[in-house]
């Protein structure tokens, strides 16, 4: 349990890809957390006030209308916990993948030649493609999460980052651990992360120096699905050592049960990440006492 008496937020961060529109995310963003505390067994509401960072805005000209989108939140159907990684069967497939891909990384980091992670990149990640190529969509994304992140300065933050938001966030952390010191995230939280890619690793190491915890984190847990593309790196905790004060990376692989409309899976989707009992227990240790939720504005 944290000690701290400051007020508490979870501050979430989208991935990739077009989103609806701003009000309508961050709405369901709150109500998979809800669902989740509610399911397994954490009552409804949390302490901690929430807000969201929307940067969809700022790589497409609107954002999806309701007949366009076909990945929406929707309570899901069953009853009780959503279900841990302990009661699912091994994704063996997955995890062959995985070993592979880790001796393509090998190759990759002795040659500098990303031929594998530019396809991963570029045809399955279109936008982190964008923010590592544009200059000026990177500071305009970065700069709205770093105002976000400095607005909240005085508060404990629950920073929740899914998917590329996972990688902006870290950049603005290892910018900011030098710009603002004072700064700090008392939690950490990535799901489904393409951190551990071999040529997001490359460019890490380019502007910011060895890959590492950021030095103004004080608890890391990476969350991820092994049925999850974006997370065929494996353990970010194999790539990313201690900080300067010996705080680690916790790697914990859960079940992402997301299942869009037409009942096909999605292992990588943020809905199925925040409603799993792992995340709903971080939320619960982070700020338990149930009180109300204030919204705030993205």
């Amino acid at each position: 349990m944290v000690a701290s008496h400051k007020p508490g937020i979870v501050l979430g961060i989208h991935g990739l890809a077009n989103k609806p529109p701003v009000d309508e995310k961050r709405r369901w963003w709150e109500a998979a957390i809800r669902e989740g505390l509610k399911r397994n067994g954490h009552g409804t509401e949390t302490a901690a006030e929430f807000a969201f960072i929307y940067w969809a805005d700022l790589r497409y000209e609107r954002p999806l209308g309701p007949d366009e989108n076909n990945e929406p939140y929707e309570p899901d159907s069953g009853t009780g916990p959503f279900p841990r990684r302990t009661e699912a069967e091994p994704q063996l497939t997955t995890q062959v993948l995985s070993t592979l891909y880790r001796g393509v990384d090998w190759l990759e980091a002795k040659t500098g030649v990303t031929t594998v992670d530019d396809l991963i990149l570029e045809y399955r990640f279109d936008d982190l493609w964008h923010y590592h190529s544009q200059e000026a969509f990177t500071r305009k994304v970065r700069g709205r999460v770093r105002d976000e992140l400095l607005r909240h300065a005085d508060q404990r933050i629950l920073l929740v980052a899914h998917s590329m938001g996972s990688i902006i966030a870290y950049d603005c952390l290892r910018l900011l651990e030098r710009e603002w010191p004072s700064l700090k995230v008392a939690h950490f939280v990535t799901m489904g992360s393409p951190l551990g890619l071999g040529d997001v690793k490359l460019k890490v190491a380019s502007e910011h120096g060895a890959a590492r915890v950021p030095n103004n984190v004080e608890r890391w847990t990476n969350f991820a699905d092994q049925r999850d593309l974006a997370a065929v790196a494996g353990a970010l905790s194999d790539d990313y050592p201690p900080n300067d004060y010996g705080v680690t990376v916790t790697d914990v692989l859960v079940v992402n049960s997301y299942l869009r409309p037409n009942g096909e899976p999605n292992p990588h989707k943020s809905y199925g990440y925040l409603r799993t009992p792992e995340f709903s227990a971080i939320v619960e240790d982070f700020a338990p006492a149930p009180r109300r939720v204030v919204a705030a504005t993205a």
